[in-house]
């Protein structure tokens, strides 16, 4: 085995970059970066009836924005299985040439049959190896087969799962090349790795039933094998296989929710990983402590709550510049405008201070958005419950004295604000709340939100004016005042 730790992450361009694939390419990339190895993105794109370029352009914007950076791999050429495939047909000529292989004629229609007799017999299909002495010429139209061991067994020690027995009765001579001359993943991927000198394979334990064919491979090439280390499967929390009916499972689908990136990648290196109790993680102090001795060999449960957990302490810990920054394309949307539209509303730090004012109540960028819709229009409405609450017979007085203090205050900070407000409060006999929560209904229609005083500073006193005016034409238009004034 080279010294040198050297993994790969191999995802098929066929369609959205699913959560699980994320979390293997984060296993990947925190053991490269543990063991200060070297991280490869491989593209398997075999598939041509499915894999596009956008798909790959697409898992390429997702990697980078989840801060996966890889060592080697494209936009470098070499690293699309679709461009090797020289390489596959030099791998299947040598395999026929040392007797490790051989051609087959059975035609689709032949295999059919004989799958359906052993579907009538209850039994697992396995290809009965009817060309493997066969001595099938060149010039007829055949696939390549590998001559797969016969009895005994093939044993897998994997680095997680521990030692796995496979019967080799159980495995059949599989195709390395099909009759098109196309060659298979399984085929693909034990080239890819041994050419590209990977030294562990770390990927989803769906792949576990691959493995023995693979080993197979790896001893008729004469080539070392890699480290296996198969990854529990991340689960729906009925314990299935995370779907649509659960709500989002592409990365994709949590970006366009206003997840940061450092977030997701924290949650999904604790599905299945842990280092001691603690919960967060920087993706630098994940690849410190990185091992695959702490993966765990059950699947894990996603738990959107707790997602949103995480993100609402990397929202808390972020600085008011990012958040403003990343929040940006949220804000148009929030607003009902285009997602463009967010970059005119407001200078970066106004915005930086908005977000300064939500980020210990914001769990998402998309709730931070819809919290910040105040600072940029007036209330639609007013929270029908408040109004209920705060809008007794006293409030029109209490509005036109706050609109007069406010007129007269100078120092429009929250600190200056609170004490206009301490100092009203005492002089109409009321509690603080009684004013602090008709202002709030006034500048963002509810009663709950940021500390008003820090509302009403970064609205600025025309615009905070402008709306307790607003809310006292409302109060006086829905009940008139009633009762001695206060």
């Amino acid at each position: 085995m080279a010294d040198t730790v050297r993994v790969r992450f191999a995802p098929s361009p066929t369609g959205s970059f699913h959560v699980g694939g994320a979390r293997t390419a984060l296993f990947n990339w925190a053991f490269a970066r543990h063991h200060k190895g070297v991280f490869i993105l491989r593209i398997e794109d075999t598939d041509r009836s499915r894999s596009t370029d956008e798909h790959i352009v697409q898992i390429l914007d997702v990697l980078r924005w989840l801060g996966l950076d890889w060592d080697e791999g494209p936009p470098a050429s070499g690293y699309r299985q679709t461009e090797r495939f020289e390489i596959y047909r030099a791998h299947g000529e040598r395999l026929l040439a040392d007797g490790r292989a051989y051609r087959c004629r059975c035609t689709p229609e032949t295999l059919d049959a004989l799958r359906d007799a052993a579907k009538a017999r209850k039994e697992q299909f396995r290809y009965p190896g009817t060309c493997r002495e066969a001595g099938v010429p060149a010039s007829e139209p055949h696939a390549l087969r590998l001559k797969m061991p016969v009895g005994g067994q093939t044993v897998v020690e994997d680095a997680i799962l521990g030692t796995v027995t496979f019967d080799n009765d159980t495995l059949d001579d599989w195709i390395l090349v099909r009759t098109d001359g196309t060659p298979t993943y399984n085929f693909c991927v034990v080239v890819d790795d041994v050419t590209m000198k990977i030294t562990h394979v770390i990927r989803g334990n769906d792949h576990l039933n691959n493995t023995p064919k693979q080993i197979a491979c790896y001893a008729a090439l004469g080539y070392e094998m890699p480290l296996f280390a198969h990854i529990p499967m991340i689960l729906a929390p009925d314990r299935g296989k995370m779907s649509k009916r659960h709500g989002a499972t592409t990365v994709e689908e949590f970006r366009d929710q206003g997840i940061l990136p450092e977030a997701l990648v924290n949650y999904l290196a604790r599905l299945g990983w842990s280092h001691g109790d603690d919960e967060i993680f920087s993706p630098k102090e994940l690849a410190e402590h990185f091992t695959l001795a702490q993966v765990g060999k059950a699947g894990a449960v996603f738990d959107r709550e707790k997602l949103l957990w995480v993100s609402l302490e990397w929202i808390k810990a972020a600085a008011p510049e990012r958040l403003a920054e990343v929040l940006t394309p949220f804000l148009g949307p929030a607003l009902g405008l285009p997602s463009a539209a967010g970059a005119a509303l407001v200078d970066p730090a106004r915005l930086a201070a908005i977000a300064a004012s939500l980020k210990e109540r914001s769990r998402t960028l998309v709730e931070m958005a819809e919290q910040a819709a105040c600072y940029f229009r007036p209330p639609a409405a007013y929270d029908a419950p408040a109004t209920a609450k705060f809008w007794g017979p006293e409030a029109p007085h209490r509005y036109a004295v706050l609109i007069k203090r406010h007129l007269s205050q100078e120092a429009f900070d929250p600190e200056s604000l609170e004490g206009l407000y301490r100092g009203l409060a005492a002089e109409m006999g009321l509690k603080l709340v009684d004013l602090a929560q008709l202002t709030r209904i006034a500048l963002t229609g509810k009663t709950a939100s940021p500390p008003v005083f820090q509302v009403a500073a970064l609205l600025g006193k025309a615009e905070t004016i402008a709306r307790l005016k607003t809310a006292l034409a409302a109060v006086e238009r829905a009940k008139p005042p009633l009762g001695p004034k206060q």
